[in-house]
């Protein structure tokens, strides 16, 4: 998705003068053009992240529109008090941009991945998460941060271009009607199940997560649980503080989900079950989000 950020960042750079950009000394490759054209409002802050977020806090509360870059450990977990004291408790609207969350960053092991970030940012106070799950869908991201009065943070991974039938991002999307079930997710790892719905017809009713917090379910997404009463989430993120137990709650509060013998599971990363390392794909399936593991766990769930 970087490709995408940078393309939209620099049509913000022509068009809105109080953007700045600062990276934690990472973004080569990517946004080489953006420090070309933004000059002085491209700032890169070295190896210290929590001086990044201080003085990006120090730049909203004077009116510039800071965006804060670097991979999502390093931008969420280093400088948490920072965001948490600085971003949440004063409400600064710094838009910070966490790339490779979940295992995005595959073989460069445990301190690269990031598996905790939206439940740090879910604890934040006036923190707003956003999390694409198609690259096109970035775009429409950059726009509703500008509009954002709030601290935000923009989880990236990797992903695909968006269909021409799945509309363009919200916080709450329907990619793929079935009947047979429903499945919620969060990031593209979603996509891992449309791949297998599709290959082996097992007519689920996938929707995706954009935005967190949400006040309710959308109406069609409950209608759908009523009427299957099979609900799965998925996250490449652990399950403290994910979706998973997120979806949940929301479900066991709503008076019109009506069916008492619901069938609930939740998929989520489980860390390294087997202590090894690999690519983004090989964690996946690991902790069966994705590949024949993934496949197993849908079909037995769903009765298939």
């Amino acid at each position: 998705m970087r490709k995408e950020l940078s393309a939209s960042l620099l049509k913000l750079a022509h068009t809105h003068k109080s953007f700045v950009f600062l990276t934690g000394d990472l973004g080569f490759m990517a946004f080489e053009e953006l420090e070309s054209i933004m000059g002085d409002r491209f700032v890169n802050m070295g190896i210290s992240e929590q001086n990044m977020i201080s003085v990006a806090a120090s730049l909203a509360y004077d009116e510039f529109v800071p965006f804060v870059y670097s991979i999502a450990p390093f931008v969420i977990n280093r400088p948490f008090e920072q965001i948490r004291n600085e971003l949440g408790l004063h409400n600064m609207p710094v838009k910070l941009i966490g790339n490779g969350g979940g295992y995005g960053y595959g073989i460069m092991g445990s301190t690269h991945h990031c598996l905790e970030d939206i439940a740090l940012m879910r604890s934040v106070q006036n923190m707003r998460i956003y999390a694409p799950t198609y690259n096109d869908d970035i775009e429409d991201i950059i726009q509703l941060l500008l509009l954002d009065k709030n601290p935000n943070y923009l989880r990236l991974n990797n992903s695909v271009k968006r269909p021409s039938q799945v509309e363009p991002f919200t916080g709450f999307r329907n990619i793929s009607k079935g009947k047979s079930g429903v499945v919620v997710g969060i990031g593209p790892v979603v996509l891992n199940i449309v791949e297998l719905n599709e290959k082996y017809s097992l007519d689920l009713d996938i929707w995706v997560i954009g935005m967190v917090p949400f006040d309710t379910l959308p109406i069609e997404l409950i209608e759908s649980i009523n009427h299957s009463a099979k609900v799965l989430t998925i996250e490449e993120h652990y399950a403290a503080g994910g979706i998973g137990e997120l979806v949940a709650s929301h479900i066991l509060k709503n008076p019109t989900i009506k069916n008492t013998d619901l069938k609930f599971d939740s998929l989520c990363a489980r860390g390294y079950p087997s202590g090894n390392y690999g690519d983004q794909k090989w964690h996946q399936e690991e902790n069966s989000l994705g590949g024949k593991a993934l496949e197993n766990t849908l079909k037995q769930f769903f009765n298939k």
